[in-house]
């Protein structure tokens, strides 16, 4: 699972062909103990994140979001991904 992006302690990932257990766009979340996967438009789906790291992915998934549909649909099809921006 490549790491898409990481600021603050919170790790972003995204697995490739991760479609059969969600269906949705999403993106896996770590920081310290906590795992969480969100969707593309900033909902838990799964999981459990502390309130201020959630509100800094969910205004980072808002501003990167067409960045992270891009990227979905790029390692669907099998193709290499890439890094997106954190938040500074």
């Amino acid at each position: 699972m490549p790491i898409v992006s990481q600021f603050y302690g919170i790790i972003i990932s995204m697995f490739f062909n991760d479609i059969e257990r969600h269906n949705l766009p999403h993106i896996h979340i770590q920081y310290a103990e906590y795992r969480c996967v969100f969707d593309f438009e900033g909902n838990i789906l799964s999981g459990k994140i502390p309130d201020k790291q959630r509100k800094l992915v969910e205004a980072w998934i808002e501003i990167r979001k067409e960045e992270l549909i891009a990227l979905w649909n790029l390692l669907q099809n099998g193709d290499r991904g890439f890094r997106i921006e954190p938040i500074k």
